[in-house]
């Protein structure tokens, strides 16, 4: 399944690249979307802020958030490079990012899962041959477990600590950008983060605290709407469920539901990185939803903890209505514009130089040449069957 979203390319070329790197990372998080959808749930439902507060089923929030899902996207990622044996070190090797870690380490699951299954894949090809009958199992258990301890280290002592400061650096950015009002252009930082599954790093490890201070001093803060406006995301998906790809459309209203009801953005992440052409219309959306949010003066009272426009409402001040949903509504509307232009409105989506395996575009040619060349046989049988005889 993971290979449906990683579409080969034969053209050389930045654009071609990027949507390579783009169908492999959405191809680690697509067949996890069902785990997304599970945690989504059970944190709107469960968590303080939620419809059924249960401090009992919240503590699964944050195992899940913080373990399973960056091991799930791991192993999916080692699959996709090794199969069944780079699945299973890339889930060990992610252990070692995400043991420890107070962000969710996606980012890090997909850089450190199909290295450690890379690894193994060249690891093999080099004993294949060199091993000899009756010690091919003892092998092939060892070579995967050492790969597997090895990247495991390596993500607790490398990549673990790369990704905090990635983490770190995107956080300091915003904050630099809030202290100069620049506000809408935070977007240009805050929406790539959050496709990289960065958000609540930035959410609630940067904005949330400088927004608490400010809604101390004045009652509310636009600095909680920053990140949380389900609207760029609400736009990116109603672009895809009307213009996307027709194999996709069918998935786009449960995301809906989920994203901007249920607050749980990340289920339209993976859409944007399978095209990241997409993320300009995040950021369009996002820029132009702060924009209505400063010139309407419209702040929350706390963190919208999730994301959700019924946590909007809830959080609102009173005679506040006007601009937060203004913000939401313009956020919305600009991504979809945007979202819709950047996939031809239909056009795109089903070209088959832009999503198609390049291969099937080779299809017919070599049937055509194959037609040819059949004749051509059929000449040449004649003039064998006396040499035959």
């Amino acid at each position: 399944m993971a290979t449906t979203y990683t579409p080969e390319f034969t053209e050389g070329g930045i654009k071609a690249r990027i949507q390579r790197v783009g169908g492999y990372l959405a191809g680690m998080v697509m067949p996890n979307i069902g785990a997304f959808i599970a945690w989504g749930l059970i944190t709107a439902l469960f968590i303080p802020t939620g419809w059924l507060p249960n401090a009992k089923f919240a503590a699964l929030v944050d195992p899940i958030i913080l373990i399973v899902l960056p091991i799930l996207i791991g192993y999916t990622g080692g699959r996709m490079v090794h199969g069944q044996r780079g699945a299973v070190v890339g889930a060990i090797a992610t252990i070692g990012v995400a043991v420890g870690s107070k962000i969710p380490m996606f980012l890090g699951a997909m850089i450190i899962g199909p290295l450690a299954a890379y690894l193994l894949k060249q690891i093999d090809k080099f004993t294949e041959n060199r091993t000899r009958a009756g010690f091919e199992m003892l092998v092939e258990n060892f070579s995967a477990g050492i790969v597997g301890a090895a990247m495991a280290v390596l993500g607790v002592w490398g990549i673990g600590p790369i990704v905090r400061s990635i983490t770190n650096t995107a956080g300091n950015g915003v904050e630099w950008l809030i202290h100069h009002h620049l506000l809408p252009f935070a977007s240009i930082l805050i929406e790539p983060a959050k496709v990289l599954f960065l958000n609540n790093a930035i959410n609630h490890g940067v904005l949330g605290p400088l927004g608490v201070a400010e809604s101390l001093k004045h009652g509310k803060s636009i600095l909680f709407m920053l990140e949380s406006n389900p609207g760029p995301g609400l736009g990116v998906l109603l672009a895809y469920m009307f213009f996307g790809p027709r194999a996709l459309r069918p998935s786009v209203p449960a995301a809906i539901v989920i994203q901007f009801l249920g607050g749980i953005h990340e289920i339209y992440f993976p859409y944007v990185l399978m095209k990241p052409r997409m993320i300009l219309a995040a950021m369009a959306g996002g820029a132009s939803g702060i924009l209505v949010f400063i010139v309407t003066g419209a702040g929350l009272v706390a963190t919208p903890s999730p994301g959700s426009i019924f946590a909007y409402a809830a959080e609102t001040p009173k005679g506040g209505w006007f601009g937060v949903f203004a913000g939401v509504i313009v956020a919305g509307g600009v991504s979809f514009a945007v979202g819709a232009a950047l996939l031809g409105f239909g056009r795109l989506a089903e070209s088959p130089a832009a999503d198609a395996p390049a291969g099937e575009d080779l299809a017919e040619p070599a049937a055509d040449a194959g037609a040819v060349e059949q004749p051509a046989a059929r000449a040449d049988a004649p003039q064998n069957r006396p040499l035959e005889a």
